[in-house]
């Protein structure tokens, strides 16, 4: 069993496909079956159910999995050990929420690119429970996300605090008839949307039409035009709402304040890039 085995067998498992696998991988889709084939062979076992959805691990491949994962991290720590170098070098992969990237990200990505170049930055945007799945996975090596979260493989560190307002057209309305509105969001993983929903339920309104968007810029036109309300850090709003295009209005004060932490793997090996990431990160912050 070698280590490109199981990188295959890892791609074919996340991504639930033959087809999405060899994609992914940048493979020729015969070779990712051929591979996964001869792991079955070598193991005497079944590894995935075949149905015309994809493919699912059976309890083994489940088994193997595990062992996968933790074989792969160990590969992948120990090359980042051995290229470990005084002068920051190497990838540096972060994930964020969507409105975190857009207000909170850009100066102080600029300032750690312009220090230390050699950095190959990359950053993804999503939900918290898709970002610190990816996170656990070592999948990214560290990721902003609204808290708190407990979880004993996690470190986490205050980054940014937020307040969070409903917005609407420009409109004279009280809270509650606001509430009654259709309601604009990313998707079911949104936690901006979960306050709400609780917010809802306190008010004793009944849920109305959710309309899902792909970008906070998207929601931010539907509500401009009238399509309805959503639920945003205040600093994401700014400029529309400066412009007359929008209006903010201010949440009971036990859904207003959101907390965004920086988390990371306790186990995770860390690079000088990582560890300068964390000092720029302090610095803009102000972390102690």
């Amino acid at each position: 069993m070698e280590s490109g085995d199981l990188r295959i067998f890892q791609a074919v498992a996340r991504e639930g496909s033959i087809t999405k696998a060899a994609q992914a991988l940048n493979y020729v889709q015969s070779n990712v079956t051929n591979r996964i084939q001869q792991l079955e062979s070598e193991l005497n076992t079944t590894l995935f159910y075949r149905t015309n959805r994809g493919m699912t691990l059976t309890a083994a491949g489940e088994n193997l999995l595990n062992y996968a994962e933790r074989i792969l991290h160990l590969l992948d720590e120990a090359k980042k050990s051995a290229q470990f170098a005084d002068e920051p070098k190497g990838p540096l992969r972060l994930g964020a929420l969507e409105t975190t990237a857009a207000t909170h990200l850009p100066n102080l990505l600029a300032t750690y690119h312009q220090r230390f170049p050699e950095v190959k930055l990359s950053l993804i945007t999503g939900f918290t429970n898709d970002l610190v799945q990816k996170v656990l996975r070592y999948d990214l090596d560290g990721a902003f996300i609204t808290g708190p979260i407990d979880h004993p493989d996690i470190h986490q560190l205050p980054a940014f605090e937020e307040e969070l307002v409903l917005i609407s057209e420009p409109c004279e309305c009280t809270l509650k008839e606001l509430l009654k509105k259709p309601l604009l969001f990313c998707g079911t993983g949104c936690s901006h949307r979960t306050r709400l929903e609780r917010l809802l339920r306190e008010e004793g309104i009944s849920e109305n039409n959710i309309m899902e968007f792909g970008t906070i810029e998207a929601i931010l036109r539907g509500v401009s035009a009238g399509l309805g309300v959503s639920l945003l850090p205040k600093s994401t709003v700014l400029d529309m709402e400066q412009s007359g295009r929008i209006r903010s209005y201010r949440i009971p004060e036990a859904y207003r304040t959101t907390n965004v932490l920086f988390i990371y793997r306790r186990d995770l090996f860390l690079t000088n890039a990582f560890q300068k990431f964390i000092d720029c990160l302090k610095n803009e912050t102000r972390i102690k």
